[in-house]
């Protein structure tokens, strides 16, 4: 496939070495030097579009993409309130949209296993429930959003949390999210369950990021001749 690398961080230069690995080409490169070359590319034979910006970035990009029938692959958090616009945007083009905030599949078995736990928790009040999450301090946006989506299926399935803050709770119906940010840690995410006597914890922690961009590469793949909007759960086939 013909690849438009969008966002050339580290993570996009992981993303190219795999790409070229699995034997796919790098039509081009995209980020904040010369973001004025992406509006050059209308009309180029681009497969597919893998988009890790900046949170100011991904809209303009994702939306360039879909107007312009690239197929695009989006990992970039910190945008999201503007997800259902472009969502619209991909069915009026009839175009491909994938958006996940991980692409690791151990951490979308991990989404699953949070919402299973969440579940069974539900019967149990007495166990409060936090989280912690830690990334690299290059990581703009807090909380995570992976952290975002856990709290968000925590929430689905657990009746004593309504909202998740990204500080230390004050009442009982909130989710405590707890962000910090540390030199080279790829990600960390802790969910404690905390009652008088004991401490039930689940945890994910990244060693590399080489695990999101093949994630992402993969994906990519997965999304090659596919119409409509999709996620993980579609391509790892994980139902509730």
């Amino acid at each position: 496939m013909n690849i438009l690398i969008l966002g050339y961080g580290k993570m996009g230069k992981t993303i190219e070495q795999i790409a070229i690995a699995r034997q796919h080409t790098i039509f081009a490169k995209i980020d904040n030097h010369n973001k004025e070359d992406l509006y050059k590319l209308k009309g180029a034979k681009i497969d597919i579009a893998i988009e890790f910006s900046q949170p100011e970035s991904a809209y303009g990009n994702i939306k360039f993409c879909l107007e312009n029938h690239i197929p695009v692959v989006c990992g970039t958090t910190g945008w999201l309130e503007k997800k259902p616009e472009l969502d619209q945007i991909c069915r009026m083009n009839g175009g491909s949209f994938f958006y996940a905030s991980n692409f690791s599949v151990g951490v979308n078995l991990f989404f699953h296993f949070n919402k299973i736990l969440a579940r069974v928790m539900n019967h149990y009040p007495e166990y409060d429930i936090k989280m912690e999450e830690i990334h690299h301090t290059e990581k703009k946006d807090a909380p995570s959003g992976t952290a975002i989506t856990l709290a968000e299926g925590i929430i689905s399935q657990n009746d004593r949390k309504k909202v998740w803050v990204n500080s230390t709770a004050s009442s009982s119906e909130q989710l405590e999210i707890i962000s910090k940010r540390i030199e080279n840690i790829p990600g960390t995410h802790t969910i404690q369950y905390e009652s008088k006597v004991d401490t039930l914890e689940i945890k994910h922690t990244a060693h590399t990021r080489h695990g999101f961009a093949e994630g992402a590469v993969v994906a990519a793949e997965w999304l090659k001749g596919k119409k409509g909007i999709f996620g993980m759960n579609d391509m790892l086939k994980i139902s509730y």
